[in-house]
């Protein structure tokens, strides 16, 4: 039979540390599903929202110029949105990240912390 306080220190600094990491690597996985981020690297050059000319049959000199001049803008607007996702994506990884490490930290010095200021509190009483 193990003590109460060996019990409350084996679920705060092992079993509640587990949980949440693993809630950590949720909030991460959550983060890069969200803003696709493999997705939108995988389709870098397509064209924005699928939009598109097609080139045509016959050879027109200024139906050509009008769809290669359109599918440019198109894929270079795509690129464009997608760079700013990608960014906004990964500065959002980085908050969650930091977000994690710091809830940790604090979990972990929790104990030490309520300590310090029970007795912080006690001083000022007298």
């Amino acid at each position: 039979m193990s003590s109460i306080l060996f019990q409350y220190l084996q679920w705060h600094f092992i079993g509640q540390v587990r949980a949440i990491l693993r809630a950590w690597k949720n909030f991460l996985s959550f983060g890069l599903n969200y803003f696709s981020i493999s997705l939108l690297l995988r389709t870098f050059c397509s064209p924005w929202r699928r939009y598109k000319y097609f080139y045509p049959k016959s050879f027109d000199f200024k139906q050509y110029i009008d769809a290669f001049t359109f599918n440019a803008i198109s894929r270079g607007m795509g690129m464009l949105m997608r760079i700013i996702l990608i960014i906004i994506g990964i500065i959002a990884e980085f908050f969650i990240f930091f977000a994690g490490l710091l809830f940790v930290l604090i979990w972990l010095f929790l104990p030490v912390i309520l300590i310090i200021l029970f007795f912080y509190g006690i001083k000022l009483l007298f």
